[in-house]
């Protein structure tokens, strides 16, 4: 690399992390710096005007940034930012926050650089702040780590790039959610946020919190990072609205100050004594001479200045009162700045209580448990993933091929598009329908958006080898409708090329089925060897879901072996004469039977799942499907709420699907099947195949029957004779892993009204139920709700319609349709049994496994061929080599200027696995096939400091943590949560956390222990 090209690319990162240049004639006094000083002998009292601006709900978002559709909701973001900044600049003392950046960037490049000055000035001197800092903000509950990272990510990013330092959250603010996990808690923590503030929490621990004056913890978010992962967490006293009869917005109805003493509707002394006694009730939960007071609800501040004529006058009138007493001083706030107050306050004499579990279920009233949106949507939870799979794949290849800024457009529609989706009303399944449709538009129209990355990368990665010369006009194309078995480049051609794609740091095999209308085909690989394939049959259930528009009867199946790492291998396929040919269908009613291939083996009798073996382990295991009718209420009291779109709760007792089952079963060469058909809106396919170690479930549900007034909501049942003793395990957003108890909390001793729905957990990755040390474990292909209702079975909900709507808001049934008819769903369970101490394939290494190849797919392109065609075949590795099987190049994208943001995860928890849990070291040098790595400078997660810059305030934790009403110290704990605590602590300090900064003058080695993503921005030579 010239050095001038070093110069710039140096350049370019002093801009990623400092953000633009300050003039001359600006100063700096943002962050804590900025906040206005607490009075010493009193109550402070933070008073934080915000906006909590849903991206998506009732209206679209672009909708509820331009303001349409008043008839769904009174609201417009452009009018919120360009009235607030107004305000801000009339008066310096005036403070304001705001989350949502996916909003405030479509504002900010509309603006004249007259207005930008402005607001640069604002967040230099600290008046405006951003918090959290998001794309969106997002869901905790159907989310997946991978697309929380890259929304905080790209959000950070452009914050980053504006504003620099000033730009920069310091606080989480997740004020809306409907329950907060723990992994959420370590992102946060490894953004290098000193707190996290929320909104809502179960009711009942609401109270207990309250009576406990315990509002205010230390929450542990990773039991493999330890004290690292630890960040102060706060409870919002009113969730984030303001004080009743204090809302000042034009869509509030409450009086506003009326301070002339002529006038007949003076009311200053009344209004000044409502809000202390207010906070008289408010101080009572806290413990800390600090409280912060949220002013702003959804949507507000379209006229800020009726909000801050009315703040401004709150705080002289109750300040005022400090002469004849009063114990209360106002001030304006931020979160950030309140937080650095309890800190200041407490640093050296407070140690806090440890919060080492999650809060899920959220139960907002003793029926309202929050649980039915953990499945809600299913067929959008699935298109989420899709599109999480393919911006991987889209950013990876982007990088590989090195194809410059110019394409960046593209790539950001989906990264933007994605980001969106995580938002709390969106991937949750909780919006309007018509918001629904406009959420897969963008998704969809990203995807093909980064197919012109894609595209344009193979061909340039492909044509720098010597004998391969692929023309421009070359189209690799998705088939999105594969889950349905139609693809038009399989079905209308008879010679084709598929070239698939894989993710994954490591070398992996894939079965590859594609839909075809012949019944005979070849299958070369790119060494010229003809691969052996199979034909099966399409079965009616599948070819009759409405929409499919294909004529294929069948599909052919072969299998794509040692896929490299983050590369591609092409295979050419051709309609023969003398190919595969159909497997065949041995039709049984009533015998026993059993699918066998390679180490598996799966029994049925009389067409229901029976046994499951892999290897030498066995386990008797029955799968059924059965359904809950919704409850049906007017929502007018507790015990009157309907079950919805947020709410599940079951009118009377689980149901049958039905008594026995139809089926089939097609024994193949590559892949054998039972096909079953329950009833007329329930079939499912139990698959085995050569290469894998799982049993998949793959189900077809719907069109839903509408039972009179009430709805349906669909479970599979797995049921075993695991002794599981209440007990289950679910994972975090996909990542850690925390154990469930029926009928228990940590915190507070519970009282249930809603049994079932009260022990629903979301299910993101997978869950599992165990007895000793032999494991049964369900992974999920999107996100779902789960549990464990009785000792050895594992329930998930897969597909639900509710009729009536249940009040908390979206207005409407969940009833979803698509093209005339109910909606029906497609997806898969992939099954897996396994003794957890294992010193090779422990169950636990092989759900890994499988939950990272279903969700970073091998992706397939299509590509027609002239018949004549015979050079197509080729294979490429972005990889000089194979990473370990325990660790991931979790992200690869081109960041700014001439640099690359990259990210390497140890995918194992701490005691997870025997072996693969250990530390392992990733060698950075020569690890890419196109350049070699100049420099690697760590930063925080999100990419948006340099970590030796990243100084967190230190919150101490007591090590005790709240169980059933009482405090056990973690050392001499009763509770087994925490059995193993000495012994992790142990391991953790023996595999110390590395955070050096990596540069040119080392090796390039990075140590990773178990659980840990590192983040850098690396800098490459790309000359030859």
């Amino acid at each position: 690399m010239k050095g001038a090209q070093f110069l710039v690319i140096l350049g370019y990162l002093a801009i990623a992390t400092s953000g633009v240049p300050l003039k001359d004639d600006e100063s700096k006094n943002c962050g804590y710096q900025s906040c206005h000083p607490v009075k010493e002998g009193f109550v402070n009292v933070h008073i934080v005007p915000h906006t909590h601006d849903d991206v998506g709900w009732l209206k679209t978002v672009d909708q509820y940034y331009y303001g349409s559709n008043t008839q769904n909701q009174n609201a417009g973001v452009q009018y919120i930012l360009d009235t607030v900044v107004d305000s801000l600049h009339k008066d310096k003392n005036r403070k304001f926050i705001y989350v949502e950046t996916a909003f405030f960037w479509k504002w900010w490049i509309n603006q004249h650089d007259i207005v930008k000055a402005r607001v640069r000035k604002l967040v230099n001197n600290g008046r405006l702040e951003f918090i959290s800092g998001g794309w969106s903000m997002n869901d905790e509950a159907a989310t997946h780590y991978h697309s929380i990272i890259d929304q905080m990510t790209w959000g950070l990013r452009k914050l980053n790039d504006t504003f620099g330092e000033c730009g920069r959250p310091k606080i989480g603010w997740q004020i809306d959610p409907f329950g907060h996990s723990r992994e959420m808690a370590n992102i946060f923590a490894e953004l290098g946020f000193d707190a996290v503030l929320l909104g809502r929490i179960d009711y009942q621990e609401k109270e207990y919190r309250w009576k406990t004056q315990t509002p205010e913890m230390v929450w542990r978010g990773s039991d493999s990072l330890g004290k690292s992962s630890d960040i102060f967490t706060g409870i919002l006293y009113n969730t984030y609205g303001p004080p009743p009869g204090f809302c000042f917005d034009i869509l509030c109805n409450d009086d506003p100050f009326i301070d002339d003493k002529k006038s007949f509707e003076y009311n200053v002394d009344q209004k000044v004594d409502d809000f202390i006694a207010y906070l008289d009730n408010a101080t009572k939960v806290y413990t800390t001479n600090n409280i912060l007071i949220t002013m702003g609800e959804d949507f507000t501040y379209q006229d800020a200045e009726s909000w801050f004529i009315n703040l401004d006058k709150l705080i002289t009138y109750v300040n005022q009162r400090q002469e004849n007493g009063s114990k209360y001083h106002l001030i304006y706030s931020t979160p950030s700045c309140y937080v650095q107050s309890v800190y200041n306050e407490t640093v050296n004499n407070t140690k806090w209580l440890l919060k080492e579990d999650d809060f899920f279920p959220y139960a907002s009233d003793p029926h309202a448990f929050w649980t039915g949106y953990f499945t809600s949507r299913p067929a959008i939870k699935r298109f989420e993933r899709i599109g999480n799979n393919f911006l991987q794949v889209c950013k990876q290849l982007y990088a590989l091929a090195d194809l410059g800024p110019e394409d960046s457009v593209d790539l950001n529609a989906l990264r933007e598009a994605m980001g969106v989706m995580q938002h709390h009303d969106a991937i949750t399944g909780t919006e309007k329908q018509h918001v629904a449709n406009d959420y897969a538009r963008h998704l969809q129209q990203g995807i093909e958006e980064c197919e012109i990355i894609t595209q344009a990368a193979i061909i340039k990665l492909s044509n720098q080898t010597d004998n391969i010369k692929i023309n421009e006009n070359t189209t690799f194309n998705s088939c999105q409708l594969l889950n349905i078995s139609q693809c038009s480049y399989s079905e209308n051609y008879k010679k084709f090329a598929v070239t698939i794609y894989n993710p994954l740091s490591r070398s992996v095999d894939k079965l590859v089925r594609v839909p075809v209308l012949g019944n005979s085909y070849s299958v070369i690989d790119s060494k010229n060897n003809s691969l052996e394939t199979q034909i099966i049959s399409i079965p009616d259930f599948v070819k009759n879901i409405p929409g499919r528009n294909s004529k294929a009867e069948q599909e052919l199946v072969f299998i794509a072996n040692d896929l490299p790492a983050f590369g591609w291998k092409s295979y050419i396929i051709s309609e023969t004469s003398n190919g595969s040919r159909k497997a065949p269908i041995v039709q049984k009613q009533s015998d026993t039977v059993n699918i066998k291939d390679a180490s598996l083996i799966v029994d049925v009798d009389t067409g229901l799942l029976k046994n499951i073996i892999i290897g030498e382990i066995s386990l008797p295991v029955n799968q059924t499907f059965q359904y809950y009718e919704g409850f049906v209420g007017d929502n007018s009291k507790f015990e009157k709420r309907s079950s919805g779109a947020y709410i599940f709760r079951p009118d009377g007792p689980i149901v049958n699907a039905a008594e026995t089952v139809n089926y089939t079963i097609v024994q193949g060469n590559l892949v054998s099947e039972i096909r079953q058909q329950f009833n007329e809106f329930i079939s499912q396919i139990i698959r085995v195949n050569s290469i894998d170690n799982f049993v998949e479930f793959d189900w077809v549900i719907g069109p839903l029957p509408q039972n009179g007034t009430k709805g349906i909501e669909v479970v599979t049942k797995f049921t075993s004779n695991l002794k599981s003793d209440s007990t289950f395990y679910t994972d975090t957003n996909g990542k850690g892993e925390l154990k469930r108890v029926r009928d228990f909390r940590p915190t507070w001793n519970l009282n249930l009204s809603e049994p079932i729905a009260g022990n629903y957990y979301p299910i993101t990755s997978q869950i599992s139920i165990r007895e000793d040390d032999f494991e049964l474990a369900v992974l999920v292909d999107r996100a779902q709700g789960g549990s464990s209702l009785k000792d050895g079975e594992i329930e998930l909900m897969i597909h639900r319609v509710c009729l009536h709507d249940d009040a908390f808001g979206v207005g409407e049934a969940l009833n979803e349709t698509a093209f005339d008819k109910g909606l029906v769903v497609r997806g898969s369970h992939y099954v897996t049994i396994g003794n957890r101490s294992t010193t090779s394939d422990s169950v636990s290494a092989t759900t890994r496994d499988i939950a990272q190849r279903k969700l970073l797919d091998a992706w397939i392109f299509f590509t027609p061929l002239p018949s004549d065609d015979t050079q197509f075949n080729f294979e490429f590795s972005g990889l000089t080599r194979t990473l370990p099987r325990n660790v991931q190049i979790l992200t690869l994208e081109p960041w700014i200027g001439f640099s690359f943001l990259l990210r390497l995860e140890h995918v194992f928890e701490i005691n997870e696995d025997p072996t693969l849990a250990q530390p392992v070291v990733v060698q950075l040098e020569d690890l890419f096939v196109n350049y070699k790595i100049l420099s690697a400078q760590e930063t925080t997660l999100g990419g948006n400091q340099w970590l030796k810059d990243n100084h967190r305030l230190n919150f101490e934790a007591n090590d005790i943590v709240g169980h059933q009403g009482h405090y056990y110290y973690s050392g001499n704990l009763l509770s087994d949560f925490e059995e193993n605590f000495n012994d992790l602590e142990m391991q953790r300090q023996q595999f110390k956390r590395q955070t050096t900064v990596v540069n040119a003058d080392n090796d390039l080695n990075i140590t990773l222990t178990s659980g840990q993503i590192r983040t850098f921005i690396i800098t490459i030579n790309n000359e030859p």
